[in-house]
């Protein structure tokens, strides 16, 4: 029987190259070979016999690497990733990483026991379009929560520029820049958008303010993507003048705190966590918001915002779906989004 990893780094190789990663998606590739073979990348991996799937191992190896990267530890691979200035050389940086795998082992193995957390600010797209949608609503102002908040660069949504050619909207010399966010019709961008209160709660919150969090959200993210890398240097940057608390703290121990707030829209949001959670946990939440919006009155709203993998019926495909249940109200999609968030469109 073959070792189930080869298959799950053929898969992450095919995702990345998919997703605009084409560094990635060869160098994983000669991973899955090297895998096979008995190479550098077996030693590194003995003791993961059994991590593949949903545990992300190729993902968490190529994060762990390009720590080492971004710290100048790796200067021949570092060469080959844009991410500090390289070219992007699929063919020169695989000997650079085999033999970073076989020098490095030792440095390797604490980074690659973290699991992955990119804080993708792409999708604030989808997420600050559907509290547009909110604003305009219910005109009232908004108490905003966030489960699976990791560093919490989402939250501050709302100090992001949204170029759409058309209906841009968000401060004008912000460092993040969303390009071709929204396609379709714009969310509402003359609605008054008050966001009274702001927080989260994360399993392992990131503290952006620190150089580890800072590199460790940066490694996970694919190091030819540098759009990507750019936004969340604006973000990390933005978030040294915008105060957000991310409460270290299970989803459901949050959402069972969460409480209604007089005149507001009390709003909880989460993106692209909601697979990772238990079973049980995902019942228990979507209970204690019904129970929770029972209460709910037109001028003290429940809203749950969501960006997530979904089916619209049983039979069809996955989509990044933007999703929006309110109390009083019924649950509606505004919107697709591409996995990373831009472009975001609105139905």
């Amino acid at each position: 029987m073959g070792d189930p990893r080869v298959d799950h780094f053929r898969t992450q190789a095919a995702a990345c190259d998919t997703l605009g990663s084409p560094l990635y998606a060869a160098l994983i590739d000669r991973l899955a070979d090297d895998l096979e073979s008995g190479g550098p990348t077996h030693e590194v991996l003995v003791g993961y016999e059994h991590d593949s799937g949903p545990s992300a191992l190729a993902l968490r190896l190529m994060g762990a690497v390009h720590r080492l990267v971004l710290e100048g530890e790796a200067p021949d691979l570092a060469a080959c990733y844009p991410s500090v200035g390289g070219d992007a050389d699929a063919d020169a940086a695989w000997p650079a990483l085999r033999d970073l795998l076989a020098r490095d082992r030792d440095r390797l193995l604490p980074l690659l026991d973290q699991a992955p957390q990119t804080n993708e600010v792409g999708r604030s797209a989808a997420l600050l379009g559907g509290l547009l949608h909110i604003a305009r609503e219910y005109r009232l102002p908004i108490w905003l929560h966030e489960i699976g908040a990791s560093a919490g660069l989402n939250l501050r949504a709302d100090h992001y520029r949204y170029v759409t050619g058309g209906a841009d909207w968000g401060p004008e010399d912000s460092p993040v820049v969303l390009e071709d966010a929204w396609h379709g019709s714009p969310p509402p961008t003359d609605a008054k958008l008050d966001i009274v209160d702001r927080a989260g709660s994360d399993l392992a919150p990131i503290d952006p303010g620190r150089r580890d969090g800072r590199l460790r959200l940066l490694s996970y993210v694919w190091p030819d993507q540098t759009t990507r890398l750019a936004r969340l240097r604006g973000a990390l940057e933005i978030s040294d003048r915008v105060p957000v608390t991310v409460r270290r703290e299970d989803a459901l121990s949050t959402v069972r705190r969460l409480a209604l707030a007089p005149a507001c829209v009390t709003v909880l949001w989460h993106s692209v966590m909601w697979q990772y959670l238990p079973r049980a946990e995902r019942h228990a939440i979507d209970e204690r918001l019904d129970a929770l919006g029972s209460a709910a009155t037109k001028r003290s709203v429940l809203a749950r915002l969501t960006l997530e993998p979904q089916r619209r019926t049983p039979d069809a495909e996955h989509e990044f779906l933007v999703g929006l249940q309110c109390w009083p109200g019924e649950r509606r999609i505004l919107g697709v989004a591409a996995p990373h968030g831009v472009p975001t469109t609105w139905e």
